[in-house]
Parts: C-alpha cells; structure tokens; sequence
C-alpha cells in the first residue's frame, strides 16, 4: 500500500523587478515567485508538483500557509487520494479550522489549491497522460464528481453539468485530434509591461506579430496621457488587423474606468481587463454597460467559484481569466469552465508569471476537447518569461500553444533552479545587484 510520505516546500523568487517585467499600474516592480510544493510518495521517483503564483513579498507567508496543510495529506494512502480527488479536495477545504481563515479565498486558498494541483500531477503521471488529456479521458461521472457544486446550484446543478459534458463526449476523440494538429491560440503580454519604454513595447509587439500572435495586450490605468498615447503608438505599429487588449490590474473606481475608458474608445479594444476590484460585481456590471460594446473581463484574482458564479449571472463579463494557482485547484476551475460554458461567457485563461503559461494550458485545452469544443473564440496568455527553469515548458509555435506530451501538470522545476533561486539564500539573492543596471 502506497503512502504519501512528504510535502516538501520551497520558497522560490525571480528578480525580475531588475527588468520591470510584469510591471503594472498596481504592482510597478514585481519579482516573480512560487511557493513551490512537492507531494512526495514511497514509491521512488513518484511525486506531485504544484506551486502558488505570487509576486514577492509574501512568499514566505503562503509556503508557511501550505506547510500548514502538511498533517492533511502526509500519511494518505496513495491510491485513495488518486481515485477520489474529489473527497481529497473538499476534505482540505472542508476543514472548520482552516476554512475560518477564508472561507475559501486568500493565502490559504491558495495553499490548498497548489497541494490540489499537485494531487492532480501524480495522478496524471501514475497515468502516464498530460494533464488535459487525464481530464479529457474521464467520463463525465468521473469528472462531476471531482467538484464541489454547494453555493453554485441556483446556476448550475450536477445533472446540468452532466448533460453537457455527455453531449461533448462524443465527439471527443476528433477534438484531440484537432488539438494535436493545431495546438490551442494564445494571446502575448510580453509587449505590454507598464516599465518598458515606448522603443521596447514597439519592437516586441512588432516581434509578437511575427511569431504569428494575433492579439497583444497592453498596461494601462497609471496616467490617461500616457495610456492614450502607448495605445495608439502600438496600434499604429502592428496595424489595423492585430487585436489590441488592455489590461487596468484593479487600477479604477467605477467612474474613473467609465472615464477612462472613453478615451480609449478610438482605438478599437479587444476587451479591458480588470477595471475595477475583482470583488465588485456590480461595479464590473455598470462598467460594462457604460462602455459597451467594448468588452470587459476579469478574473485573475478572483477568489472563488461564487464570485465567478455571481459576474455571470449578473452580466457583468463578456469574457473571463482563470488562473490555475488563484482558486482551490484544478476542481473548482472545472466548476468554472463548467459555469461559463453555462452561461455563454468566453474563457482567456490568465498566464505570464511563474509556471501560470505550464499549468492553465492543460486547464483550457481540457475544456476544448471535454467541455465546450471552442478555441477558435479564446486564447490562452503567453508570456515569454521563466519557462526555462521547467522540466516540460511550454511550447509556443506560429502564436499557438503545443499540446503538451509528457505525464502531468508541467509544474516540475528543474532541482538547479530551487537551488538557484531559494529566498533569501540562494545564489542569485546573494549576489550584489550592479547599481548600473537596477531600475
């Protein structure tokens, strides 16, 4: 009988404030970092990976949030968490004591969400299958009953969420197929950081254009001057037919957006993500309203299925961003892919940071070939950062992701990185910053 014997816990920053890249109106000067976790089990070689995706300061804070969920899940057999990732989730989530620090949202959310996914590693590599294609081969009983459908049925019930995914079971095998030959469209950031001077955010999106990218996303909601004119020196620079997105990360009050917003109109936007708080749900409704059509969006930090559950029934979104490191894991994002497919609502799935482009890619690409069988109408974000320090990053051809091959959730680090960039000892956090080079 197989155990889990260990969760191993790192805590893992990139320096990447040195570059302003990821910079932003609300977070000018990121650096990049997991709370990296490892499931380790007695059978040798056999572990999950997962990780929490923060910027920072805090890092320490969310490992010792994960450190806590340890007595959970050391000592399970292996088997039963495997064949019920359902019951494993909702055991943690469940838990009275540390549900009264949420209840479900925040830093330990996230920690049950990063020991979720990495739950869903190992039983992809036990397997033997990339993670979307594990998801893609359950059935839709298997899968319903890995999701926690309390606070959701007055929008959608277990029986609705089987009806649809039975009526995209058949034509599974052709959208494999599909996915394996064309790979699923994606989107780029890289471009867009707040910090980067007007020449860098030009040649970048030039760059993006050439590598078959065919919406680019842009910063915004620091200073309307300067908004307005990055907007039309990028649209002046990839032309009429390249999608121009705009990003505000929370920056606005409602009125602010709406004004804001008015003088973007020109521009032709493909959607305004994050106006406002990611809580505000009315506030997102009346943004919408104001500047429609301009589409809006959010989703990046929202905390939980509820929230998402609310913003479609109200209309306040024409699309959304999940995030596989910012909800409870890979089940309640399928209650989210399920909720939107509900509710008609598009999913741009949130990548960029630490490990986000591996992991969301399984997530968005499980729900073409199990779910709604849409990609042509959606992207994922790719961001051209760190994927070097993965054992299976992703793979990015003529602006499309690949469909990854290897067993998993592509979450491993390579053992040099953790080394490498452990905080505050590793090598890079001990070597002096040259003065000529720092922001």
């Amino acid at each position: 009988m197989s155990k889990i014997t260990a969760l191993d816990t790192y805590d893992v920053r990139f320096p990447t404030s040195r570059e302003l890249d990821g910079s932003d109106a609300m977070n000018p000067d990121p650096d990049y970092s997991a709370a990296y976790v490892v499931m380790r089990t007695d059978q040798p070689g056999l572990a999950g990976h997962g990780l929490a995706f923060t910027i920072g300061r805090g890092n320490d804070v969310q490992k010792a949030a994960i450190d806590a969920l340890a007595d959970h899940v050391v000592g399970l057999d292996l088997q039963d968490v495997i064949n019920d990732l359902g019951g494993f989730s909702m055991r943690m989530v469940g838990d009275s004591q540390l549900r009264w620090l949420g209840p479900e949202k925040g830093v330990m959310h996230m920690a049950i969400g990063a020991v979720v996914n990495a739950a869903w590693d190992l039983a992809a590599r036990m397997a033997g299958k990339p993670l979307w294609r594990f998801i893609a081969d359950m059935t839709p009983e298997q899968l319903v009953a890995t999701i926690d459908f309390r606070y959701l049925t007055d929008a959608l019930t277990p029986e609705e969420a089987l009806t649809m995914l039975h009526a995209a079971a058949p034509s599974k095998a052709r959208r494999i197929e599909q996915l394996l030959a064309e790979g699923y469209p994606a989107y780029t950031t890289s471009p867009g950081w707040l910090g980067y001077s007007d020449e860098k955010m030009q040649r970048l999106a030039r760059e993006a254009v050439a590598a078959g990218f065919r919406t680019i996303k842009l910063k915004v909601g620091m200073n309307v001057e300067d908004d307005v004119r990055r907007c039309h020196l990028a649209r002046a620079t990839v032309g009429p037919d390249i999608a121009i997105a705009v990003d505000a990360n929370q920056r606005w009050n409602v009125p602010d957006a709406i004004a804001w917003l008015s003088r973007l109109k020109d521009i032709g936007l493909e959607w305004v993500e994050e106006p406002t708080s990611p809580d505000d749900v009315l506030g997102h409704a009346a943004i919408r309203r104001a500047v429609a059509p301009v589409p809006i969006s959010t989703g990046e930090h929202t905390q939980n299925r509820v929230i998402f559950k609310q913003l479609f029934q109200a209309g306040a979104v024409d699309l959304v961003q999940i995030d596989a490191a910012r909800v409870g894991g890979v089940n309640e994002n399928l209650a989210i892919l399920l909720l939107a497919a509900k509710f008609g609502v598009r999913v741009y799935p949130h990548a960029g940071g630490v490990g986000l482009c591996e992991l969301v890619q399984h997530l968005a690409m499980a729900d073409f070939v199990a779910i709604t069988g849409k990609k042509q109408d959606r992207a994922i974000e790719f961001v051209d950062h760190l994927h070097q320090h993965f054992v299976d990053p992703v793979v990015i051809r003529n602006g499309h992701y690949i469909a990854p091959s290897a067993p998993g959730f592509s979450a491993q680090m390579h053992t040099e990185t953790l080394a490498q960039y452990r905080f505050p000892d590793g090598p890079v956090w001990c070597e002096p910053v040259d003065a000529a080079t720092a922001p």
